[in-house]
């Protein structure tokens, strides 16, 4: 997943958390992961393509990371939207699907620099 936003898996230290639902017959789905990576910069991410500061995001990114922020019940250690919306913190989009411009489905990859931590989250509703 770290190859997906051009970090590369190489600065993977430890999966600290994890959850991978079954999927349904009409494919839902949550997949999540807490991963402690080794080094990565603001200004790393700032240059690099793809990558989205969580305070100014674009409408539709904005509503996918909304729209997944509903699983604390399943996935308690996954930080809290509040947690997330701060300009230390990016990420990158790897797929959003939407019902017309309503996001139904997104891949999102967050990235905290200050904490080496990356946190994935997949889910289809």
């Amino acid at each position: 997943m770290l190859n997906w936003c051009g970090l590369g898996d190489d600065r993977i230290e430890k999966v600290t958390n994890s959850y991978k639902s079954g999927r349904s017959f009409t494919g839902d789905y949550l997949d999540a992961y807490g991963i402690d990576i080794s080094k990565v910069t603001h200004d790393e991410l700032k240059n690099k393509k793809g990558f989205y500061r969580l305070d100014s995001l674009p409408k539709v990114l904005n509503d996918a990371v909304e729209m997944t922020n509903g699983w604390q019940y399943q996935i308690p250690w996954f930080p809290k939207l509040e947690d997330l919306q701060k300009e230390d913190v990016y990420v990158y989009p790897w797929s959003i699907y939407c019902n017309g411009i309503d996001p139904i489905g997104a891949e999102l990859i967050f990235v905290i620099p200050n904490e080496n931590k990356v946190y994935y989250i997949g889910t289809k509703m």
